[in-house]
């Protein structure tokens, strides 16, 4: 005899109510402030929207105040430092990353490869008189920033070409490099296990990203250290490698990668 379906009705409207919830979480999180603006960047109805948002409000997932509109809640902030205690990468690359920031002046990254953005697990802040649009948690793309390169340098030519033209077609634009030369530039990043970004992503921005692997030899993470087209210039971002890679190597070590 066949045995029911585990899809019931009442099932798919939970998993649809549950989809469109964090639905209204991202967005907020994108800078919605607003029900209808929450319900335009979602396509939930205003109706569907409020009765959500309330109900994120009151299990503190989300904040709301009156003039200033709803913000991530407590809750997430609770989760989120939990998920950052228990990264094993995070805890291990620490005191490396402090000591890359304290030896370059620089800031420096730590990023992990999620679908097809890069993800900041930490950032040590840089001791020169500049501020760098990052965060933790913050995505930002592969193609055109030195950790999304160095997250990928084992991927091969026919990866790298597909998510150059996958980065273009959904974001407008991969670099500020053309493809051809862009694979070029990945290729001997590859070779010499670190990748740049010229100002690729953000004008006047520089970095310089290795990769950090586990106990398999697969890339998990990569670190990079960030600079302005005040400080760094490519010359400088090459003379930086070394310790960058080293850096990596040592992160490496400590999660079981052979030296």
């Amino acid at each position: 005899m066949p045995q029911p379906s585990s899809d019931t009705p009442a099932r798919q409207i939970a998993s649809q109510t549950l989809f469109r919830g964090l639905d209204v979480v991202s967005a907020v999180a994108e800078g919605c402030r607003t029900v209808r603006e929450i319900s335009e960047r979602t396509g939930v109805t205003f109706s569907t929207t409020h009765r959500l948002a309330s109900a994120l409000v009151q299990i503190r997932y989300l904040q709301f105040e009156p003039r200033k509109g709803y913000r991530l809640g407590s809750r997430l902030m609770e989760l989120g430092f939990l998920a950052y205690r228990e990264s094993a990468v995070t805890t291990v690359a620490r005191a490396d990353l402090q000591a890359l920031a304290a030896r370059t002046l620089d800031t420096v990254h730590l990023a992990v490869l999620d679908g097809d953005a890069v993800v900041y697990l930490d950032k040590i802040g840089g001791q020169r008189p500049i501020e760098v649009s990052t965060r933790i948690g913050g995505r930002k793309p592969v193609c055109s920033t030195s950790v999304g390169k160095a997250l990928i340098l084992d991927e091969g030519a026919p990866a790298w070409r597909a998510r150059y033209e996958a980065e273009r077609a959904s974001l407008g634009r991969a670099s500020s490099i053309a493809l051809d030369p862009w694979l070029a530039d990945m290729a001997v990043y590859a070779r010499e296990g670190y990748a740049l970004d010229l100002a690729e992503n953000i004008p006047g921005i520089l970095c310089v990203g290795a990769p950090v692997r586990d106990a398999s030899g697969t890339v998990v993470a990569a670190i990079s250290v960030t600079s302005t087209d005040a400080y760094s210039d490519e010359a400088r971002l090459r003379e930086l490698a070394p310790a960058v890679r080293a850096a990596a190597r040592d992160i490496s070590s400590r999660l079981g990668a052979a030296g």
